[in-house]
């Protein structure tokens, strides 16, 4: 039985945010199995730091840009400034990553529909070497 989506409201907690292997710091704003639907995840790039190549299997991922500036790259698109208030649309099985051009931290939002489980994350950096 699927479980029931019921009205809440998530309190950020940063002392769960976590680097991951792809150089991009993540704290899982809303990602459980109570919302099969979607999940947000606050993402923060530190400085002159570029997250490795992947895609997401059957996902379609969204970035919305709060802070900071970088070059955004998605697939064959050519590589793109982002800055405050962008959203890069990422369609599911699209290879991407993003940069930090800048000398703060780039933050921005990651919305995936549906919900972000490890099981669709691939790291493609070496096919792209």
């Amino acid at each position: 039985m699927t479980p029931t989506l019921k009205p809440s409201v998530i309190k950020y907690k940063p002392q769960i945010e976590y680097l991951t292997e792809e150089n991009c710091y993540i704290n899982e704003l809303s990602n459980n199995d109570t919302d099969e639907s979607a999940s947000i995840a606050r993402a923060r790039v530190e400085p002159g730091i570029t997250t490795r190549w992947h895609r997401l299997s059957g996902v379609t991922e969204r970035y919305v840009i709060l802070s900071g500036e970088g070059i955004v790259e998605v697939d064959d698109m050519s590589p793109t400034h982002v800055k405050s208030n962008d959203v890069v649309i990422i369609p599911q099985n699209y290879r991407q990553r993003i940069r930090n051009t800048g000398n703060q931290d780039l933050v921005f939002l990651a919305v995936c529909t549906p919900r972000f489980t490890e099981s669709c994350y691939e790291d493609v950096e070496s096919v792209m070497e």
